[in-house]
């Protein structure tokens, strides 16, 4: 019902939208979310409608591309090989910024919905959106291949061939399941229309990822007052230590 509510409200807002050839009308379904101390994940619904002020090309389908990316950061890739018997690390790379989360949802697989040059122009695969630049191993591309399948087991990164749906070449919807352990900062969100996998139109809206309450607290008091933290940290492992031996010692009388 609620999807059906938002296609809706898609389409008469490509009704009322003046148009030059094919743009994207689009929203989501919330544009914020607050990590408490008991978050567990969040969906969210991406909704649209091309707005055209003539009918709709003949030729190529139109195909839709949805991504949402989190904030990137520089990340250490280590290898790790077997010496005397114990497993060790060997070689490292520093991946210039790779997104905390990164998922693409695709109309149709994603090799018939965008060209490689259009890719690599607007950084949409997963691949394209981590920036490692000027790695100094010989085998550098195996650390990045590395990174992508640890952060897809973690469902950090996702790609979902198939996972948009378009009607009539107009209306347009798709969810992104975002797991629990985000990374607090502004997720972009962009939709890709395409045409014979060239990018005919660009849309872009971000989504605010913030701690509130508890861990908002915990959190600043970690990183503006760390010998405050630290304190209090080793107060409660003390104090949590001393109920437990009391207990037991309550428990064996």
């Amino acid at each position: 019902m609620k999807r059906a509510a938002l296609l809706l409200l898609a389409g008469i807002l490509a009704l009322v939208t003046p148009a030059s050839s094919e743009t994207v009308v689009a929203g989501l379904s919330r544009n914020a979310i607050n990590i408490t101390a008991n978050f567990e994940g969040s969906e969210i619904l991406i909704f649209g409608a091309v707005s055209r002020n003539a009918p709709a090309p003949q030729g190529a389908p139109l195909e839709v591309i949805v991504t949402v990316e989190g904030p990137s950061l520089p990340v250490a890739v280590r290898r790790k090989d077997r010496r005397f018997g114990i497993w060790v690390n060997t070689d490292a790379i520093e991946v210039d910024a790779a997104p905390s989360f990164y998922a693409v949802n695709t109309t149709s697989p994603f090799g018939n919905v965008i060209t490689q040059t259009e890719d690599l122009r607007h950084q949409v695969s997963i691949p394209r959106a981590i920036r490692a630049v000027g790695i100094g191993v010989e085998d550098g591309e195996s650390f990045t291949d590395a990174l992508i399948r640890i952060r897809e087991a973690a469902d950090l990164y996702q790609l979902n061939e198939g996972g948009v749906t378009l009607r009539d070449e107009t209306l347009f919807d798709t969810s992104v399941q975002l797991p629990a352990n985000l990374v607090e900062g502004d997720y972009r969100t962009r939709i890709f229309l395409t045409r014979g996998g060239v990018v005919i139109d660009v849309y872009e809206q971000d989504i605010a990822v913030r701690k509130v309450g508890l861990e908002r607290f915990i959190y600043n008091l970690a990183h503006d007052r760390p010998l405050v933290y630290g304190i209090m940290s080793l107060a409660i492992a003390i104090l949590a230590g001393w109920l437990a031996s009391a207990v037991f010692r309550y428990i064996r009388t």
